[in-house]
């Protein structure tokens, strides 16, 4: 901490309203612009400006020189505004984590509810279709099968199968009305 005595010549006591003037006007100017670099908002960087002041006024601060008080002011605010700047960014960071995942989570229920009324009724769509054409589509759909494979377990051709799930799948869309159904 500065402190002197009142009589050594060329000191600046920061609780003197004369020399607080003088401080102010000489210092204001240079201050804003640092503050005002770092955090980027005018009135957020006069009012880290004006809160540096107002401490040194408030501690009774006596410099030896308008230099000194210059310099010790610069520092305060500069570190004043980088505590600004980094909480700025972590409120920034929380209010985006917080919006995102709240947005996730009303999505997926939304979607959720969606997907497993799809699911029922695609499930009673499959329900109604024929066994062999049914059994090719359970097995190309929800055994992630190829055609090859579908004909092989089931004893017929490759082709067969192709055309067994094609009609599987038109008579699907018939039952069901929609083609955006949520079939897994």
């Amino acid at each position: 901490m500065f402190t002197f005595n009142k009589s050594e010549s060329g000191a600046i006591h920061c609780a003197d309203p004369k020399d607080f003037r003088k401080l102010y006007d000489s210092a204001m100017e240079l201050l804003f612009k640092v503050s005002f670099k770092i955090v980027g908002e005018e009135e957020a960087a006069e009012d880290l400006v004006h809160d540096s002041f107002i401490k040194a006024n408030e501690k009774g601060l006596v410099f030896p020189s308008l230099n000194d008080a210059t310099f010790w002011l610069i520092r305060v605010v500069k570190n004043a505004s980088l505590n600004y700047a980094k909480r700025k960014t972590r409120e920034a960071n929380a209010y985006h984590k917080a919006l995102y995942e709240s947005r996730q989570h009303m999505e997926s229920g939304e979607t959720e509810l969606l997907k497993n009324e799809a699911k029922k009724i695609a499930v009673e769509a499959l329900n109604k279709l024929p066994d062999n054409l049914k059994e090719v589509l359970i097995l190309k759909e929800y055994a992630d099968m190829n055609y090859k494979e579908i004909g092989q377990q089931l004893g017929i051709t490759e082709g067969n199968v192709k055309v067994r799930v094609f009609r599987a799948k038109a008579q699907l869309l018939k039952l069901i009305g929609e083609d955006d159904v949520y079939l897994s």
